[in-house]
């Protein structure tokens, strides 16, 4: 049976060429995109600033709703339609969204090298990543054979076909799916399928194509019980990441550790956190649990 580590994990995301968090403090963070530098809005940054004043290209300020809104405020003028960056050999387009984010998620990077370790010496496995969002986690996987990409908005899914097609790797074999994650992974079930390695990512509210409504602390279960059934002793791993909600990562992880108990491998939880450029501070950015099944 699957054996549960109780003492926390940290993962470390460092800067690479073309990201890097700068400062951070004041409920705010500095980073670098490229040659661009924004400031966004970062609660769990409780110090203070290395350095008083920030030079940035632009910034999301919040609104007054803790759950969202805010604008982009810029200095200097930066393409609407997003410029190049990339993460090894998957390159993608950065852009300013309106939910204070650059169409991708940084802090994932040490996730993604992760999942390579478990698959490596694979170039067959059977892998999906319920909400896929932009895909660079889709791609990261697609080195180790074939990936199912979920997710519910189209506009997405099209940004992650054209961040493929940045990085001349439109041809390798992922399935593009435009569809609600829960509702996809329990046909899965229903169909018999089965997955080397499964990555979800779910917000803490959302909408499907069809106007479901998601709500993590109702929905999860359900959905971790139907990615379990999805895997079995060969697979090597799942992994779930959580934003923004009052949660404890401990509290995946004792899910987790029931779903998984007639699996062999080990389950673990953690932080997320990112490296201030330099040898710098840790500023932790999501919880997370995982399983392993090492070969």
């Amino acid at each position: 049976m699957a054996t549960l580590l109780t003492s926390p994990v940290l993962m470390i995301g460092e800067g690479w060429d073309d990201y890097g968090l700068v400062d951070s403090g004041h409920g705010r963070k500095l980073e670098r995109y490229g040659a661009r530098r924004f400031v966004r809005p970062e609660p769990q940054a409780m110090w203070s600033p290395r350095t008083e004043t920030w030079d940035a290209d632009g910034e999301f300020v919040p609104g007054s709703d803790e759950d969202g809104g805010g604008k982009w405020l810029f200095d200097r003028d930066v393409p609407r339609e997003g410029w190049p960056l990339a993460w090894n050999e998957v390159a993608f387009t950065a852009s300013c969204t309106p939910f204070r984010h650059l169409g991708f998620f940084p802090d994932m990077a040490p996730v993604w090298d992760w999942m390579r370790a478990q698959l490596a010496g694979r170039d067959d496995a059977e892998t999906m990543n319920l909400f896929g969002y932009t895909g660079v986690g889709t791609l990261a996987l697609s080195a180790h054979g074939r990936v199912t990409h979920v997710d519910a908005s189209k506009k997405s899914v099209a940004q992650a076909r054209e961040n493929a097609a940045l990085a001349g790797l439109e041809d390798r074999p992922v399935r593009w799916m435009i569809d609600d994650a829960a509702k996809f992974a329990a046909r899965e079930v229903r169909r018999g399928r089965r997955y080397d390695g499964i990555i979800l990512d779910p917000p803490k509210f959302g909408r499907g194509p069809g106007g479901e409504t998601w709500r993590l602390e109702e929905n999860l279960p359900e959905l971790l019980s139907n990615c379990r059934q999805l895997l079995d002793g060969d697979s090597r791993f799942l992994f779930l990441t959580v934003y923004a909600v009052r949660m404890s990562s401990l509290a995946l992880a004792g899910l987790m550790d029931e779903l998984f108990t007639d699996l062999p491998g080990t389950i673990e939880h953690g932080d997320l956190s990112v490296r201030e450029d330099g040898e710098g501070r840790l500023l932790p950015t999501a919880i997370f649990a995982r399983w392993s099944n090492p070969a």
